[in-house]
């Protein structure tokens, strides 16, 4: 049994997964931590995660970047590995996520999906054959008219994979208008569009001379996010200090 700290219990992703791990035998939420106590909880919830004295295997989080420094040294100090799923963390907080990863194992991905993750190991291949043959990159994300950043995390962790096994040679392009240029083979053009209830919708175009190869996936239900954060919990529970993904967990389900 995995004992879990809710970190971010009652906002939309922390009830989410309540929901998820409370029909899953192999796991359980034991606390729960959140500035707001408008909800009743079958676990103790904690108004700030200093003050919480029950022991556990893992954090998982879902909550705001304000908190996540204090939540890196709680870990730290009880030796709790965490699942850390706040995004739009800054570079001193990045920084936080990799020193504290030095004494305790702290899991972190652009996306939770087991699907994208999944899609990243397979796109690299795809890429060591199709960009030396001629082919053309181009990543269209879409996304919820409230969604604020764009590009996407997804996108960009699409197009860094690629860029990453081809040694870094191919610059971004996020914008065609400014320029009246045709387009170059050392680019990887990246789209968003925001429209919505859409939840995230992600296209890789492999465009060559005589044919077109496209690799798709649609998140219909914010659940698939919640569903990765609790595989990648039972996964943490025990595991050494160091920095994890989620192609961590999915290498142990292959």
């Amino acid at each position: 049994m995995t004992k879990v700290i809710m970190h971010g219990c009652n906002g939309k992703m922390g009830r989410m997964i309540t929901e998820i791990i409370a029909t899953d035998p192999e796991i359980e939420i034991v606390a729960g931590i959140d500035a707001s106590d408008h909800i009743q909880n079958t676990y103790p919830v904690f108004q700030n995660i200093a003050d919480c004295d029950v022991a556990a295997d893992v954090v998982i989080d879902f909550c705001v970047a304000a908190a996540i420094d204090g939540l890196l040294d709680y870990c730290v100090e009880k030796q709790i590995p965490c699942v850390l799923c706040t995004t739009g963390l800054s570079e001193a907080q990045l920084a936080h996520v990799e020193e504290a990863s030095k004494s305790v194992a702290v899991l972190r991905s652009a996306n939770m999906s087991l699907g994208i993750n999944l899609l990243l190991v397979f796109l690299k291949e795809f890429a060591q054959v199709l960009m030396p043959a001629g082919f053309d990159v181009e990543i269209v994300e879409k996304h919820h008219n409230l969604k604020v950043d764009a590009p996407s995390g997804t996108a960009l962790a699409l197009a860094d994979t690629i860029n990453e096994e081809l040694e870094n040679k191919y610059e971004y392009v996020y914008d065609r208008s400014q320029t009246r240029t045709k387009r170059t083979d050392k680019e990887i053009g990246i789209s968003s569009v925001r429209g919505g209830t859409i939840v995230g919708d992600h296209d890789v175009i492999f465009a060559g001379e005589d044919e077109v190869v496209t690799i798709s996936h649609r998140a219909y239900s914010k659940a698939l996010f919640a569903k990765g954060a609790v595989s990648a919990a039972k996964f943490m529970k025990g595991m050494p200090a160091g920095r994890y993904d989620m192609h961590d967990v999915i290498r142990k389900m292959i």
